[in-house]
């Protein structure tokens, strides 16, 4: 019987009490939060706490960029509901509360409230770990120091945006350089372009989303950038960063030096659990918490959801970190159904993602080619590329295709897409076919629909599967 049986087993057996369920959470975030509106609805005698860290639930990163970039200007649009919203609906939040450590054994977490300084145990029935991620700061001279004087921005929390917005609005922050070239690097780029700053982007990788898409689709990610003039250096990394003669930040690596007037640090985050590192948990190389398609942990009466733990994948069947919001907000729901009494599965994760880079769109989902191969699987791939929308209806623009599947069976495994406004929605065909066990075949002769602005008779995702041998 496997550790995470053992503990439904565990679960189950619990002797009734007449005391209410008590279900604490650690983290007001996406799951968070949609664990505690849905443990508050299923189990309606429970008592519903959650503990944040910072002063703001239900927040957003993915706006930052937007934010910043000024395609809307309230910050807190990007936070849906506030503490007392969900104070009407029976649920106890307290914001600037830190869970400290958790005695898994005793079933109690210990919280510092940060305004009082006041410390204080908190019993537990249910425990929900949603604690995100945290930024990932190399160790480059000058990075900290930087941070700390307001001239090295990350970008995860919302004071992190409204603090680089005000710093962007001076005349004198002209050259900024961003480290990092994954989704918010990117989109990053786009908003401080918008904003009229000289952007230049340092990455250590060959290519931009590198580990997500494939050398096809950064290749026409690299062609944007270089067509709306942002600066990139590509398997590039930094040395130091340091101040010359006129007070500018000089940034070394190991090609060159650059100058700038600001530094946006996007090179990744981790999973926020060191504060439980030594609880027991079983947890990947990065630290996120492994859990099973119920977002139960290893220990009783734990779970984990969101960026701080693993999904299941679809595919490999097995516990994988894929740090996105649908996760978050899924795994919450879910994870509040069962922390309430019932038996809920989750069906798995297929890994779609989509960024924007200006005028491009790109999107993947299922197995990328180094994915497949790292799995051993035996497979073939084709690469398309074609018109979005008929030749006769004006604002026509490319459309690259990329298929990975089975050699014998031509069983989609995954697929990515880039190309103007509207590509990225293809994506969503594909996860239906790669979930529903589709061939190439399949694709083929699959029903799109058609009109003149929106695609052609044969729309590409068709083409793709009918030249796939």
């Amino acid at each position: 019987m496997s550790a995470y049986s053992e503990n439904r087993e565990h679960e189950l057996n619990q002797p009734s009490t007449s005391e209410p369920l008590r279900i604490v959470i650690i983290g007001g975030e996406a799951a968070g939060m949609s664990a505690a509106a849905k443990a508050r609805r299923v189990a309606k005698d429970a008592t519903v706490m959650v503990f944040e860290q910072s002063d703001v639930i239900s927040f957003g990163a993915c706006g930052l960029p937007y934010y910043v970039g000024d395609f809307f200007s309230d910050a807190g649009e990007m936070s849906e509901f506030s503490p007392q919203q969900f104070a009407t609906r029976g649920i106890d939040v307290r914001t600037r509360h830190q869970v400290t450590q958790i005695n898994a054994s005793n079933q109690v977490v210990h919280v510092h409230n940060l305004t009082t300084g006041e410390y204080f145990e908190q019993p537990y029935d249910r425990l929900l770990i949603a604690t995100g991620t945290e930024p990932v700061i190399p160790p480059v001279p000058g990075l900290k120091e930087g941070l700390n004087n307001g001239r090295v921005f990350c970008v995860k929390t919302m004071k992190d945006g409204i603090y680089l917005k005000e710093a962007i609005t001076s005349a004198e922050i002209r050259d900024v350089a961003i480290i990092g070239a994954g989704y918010i690097g990117l989109e990053m780029a786009e908003a401080l372009e918008r904003q009229g700053k000289n952007v230049r982007i340092i990455e250590s990788a060959s290519h931009p989303l590198a580990g997500t898409f494939d050398q096809e689709v950064a290749e026409w990610v690299m062609n944007t950038l270089n067509q709306e003039g942002i600066h990139c250096h590509w398997q590039e990394s930094v040395e130091s960063l340091t101040e010359d003669e006129s007070h500018r930040l000089l940034l070394t690596t190991n090609k060159g030096q650059y100058q700038a007037d600001l530094v946006v640090l996007c090179t990744g985050v981790r999973p926020n659990t060191r504060f439980v590192s030594d609880l027991g948990l079983e947890m990947l190389g990065n630290g996120a918490i492994v859990t099973d398609d119920q977002g139960r942990t290893n220990l009783p009466n734990i779970f984990s959801a969101g960026d701080c733990a693993t999904v299941i994948h679809g595919q490999l069947e097995k516990p994988v970190w894929i740090p996105l919001a649908t996760y978050a907000n899924k795994m919450g729901r879910l994870v509040g159904e069962v922390m309430g009494g019932l038996d809920k599965h989750f069906p798995g994760a297929y890994g779609a993602a989509c960024v924007k880079v200006l005028s491009l769109e790109a999107g993947r989902v299922g197995l990328s080619e180094r994915d497949a191969k790292e799995q051993g699987i035996d497979y073939q791939t084709v690469v398309i590329k074609d018109k979005d929308h008929t030749n006769y209806y004006p604002g026509q623009s490319d459309i690259l295709v990329k298929l990975v599947y089975e050699t014998v069976s031509k069983k989609l495994l995954g697929g990515q897409i880039a190309g103007g406004r509207g590509a990225v929605l293809r994506v969503d065909a594909l996860v239906a076919a790669i979930k529903g066990g589709l061939t190439t075949e399949d694709l083929g002769m699959m029903d799109f629909c058609y009109a003149p602005p929106f695609a052609r008779t044969w729309d590409a995702l068709n083409v793709a599967g009918n030249v796939a041998k």
